[in-house]
C-alpha cells in the first residue's frame, strides 16, 4: 500500500479528519487509500505550532469524539515512527484552484502559488500503530496485517 509520512501534529490531524486537505510542493497522480505514517523526528517548531491555535484545540476536540482509537492527545507525545492510520487520496489539485476552505483548514496546510492540495476524504486511525521507518515521497508498505486492515 502506498504511505505518506508526515511531521505531527500533521498525521494526527489528517487521521482525526480534522485535516482534509494536504499540502506539498510536489504533485501525484496517485489516488486512492493512504496509510499515514507519523515521522519519527519532531522537531521543536512543530510542538510549539501544535501547543497553538487552532492545532491544539482540533486535537483537543476531535480527541473527544468516541470510538477513535487513538492512544495519546498529548501533543508533545503524539505517536512517532510508525503507521496510524489510513486515509483516501481523491484529487491533487493547484493550490490557487483551491477554494471554499475553513480557517482552520488554511493554518494547517501552505496554500503559496506553486503547490499542490491533495484532497482527503475518510480518515482514520488503526486500531494499532505499526512501526515504520518513513521515507521521503509516495513510498510503499506491503506488511501483511495492514493489507488485511486495508477495508476497514
Amino acid at each position: 500500500m502506498k504511505v505518506l509520512s508526515l511531521t505531527q501534529p500533521w498525521a494526527t490531524l489528517i487521521c482525526l479528519g480534522a485535516k482534509k486537505i494536504e499540502t506539498r510542493s510536489w504533485k501525484t497522480s496517485y489516488r486512492g487509500t493512504l496509510l499515514i505514517h507519523a515521522s519519527k523526528s519532531y522537531p521543536k517548531w512543530a510542538k510549539e505550532t501544535a501547543a497553538e491555535e487552532p492545532f491544539c484545540s482540533a486535537l483537543r476536540i476531535e480527541s473527544k469524539r468516541e470510538g477513535v482509537g487513538i492512544w495519546s492527545y498529548s501533543y508533545p507525545d503524539l505517536p512517532r515512527g510508525q503507521i496510524i492510520g489510513r486515509c483516501v487520496l481523491k484529487d491533487c489539485i493547484r493550490t490557487e484552484d483551491v477554494a471554499g476552505i475553513s480557517f482552520e483548514e488554511m493554518e494547517f496546510g501552505d496554500y503559496a502559488d506553486g503547490r499542490f492540495a491533495w484532497i482527503l476524504e475518510d480518515g482514520q486511525f488503526l486500531p494499532q500503530p505499526i512501526s515504520a521507518k518513513g521515507s521521503l515521497g509516495l513510498w510503499e508498505f506491503t506488511y501483511s496485517p495492514v493489507t488485511e486492515l486495508a477495508g476497514w
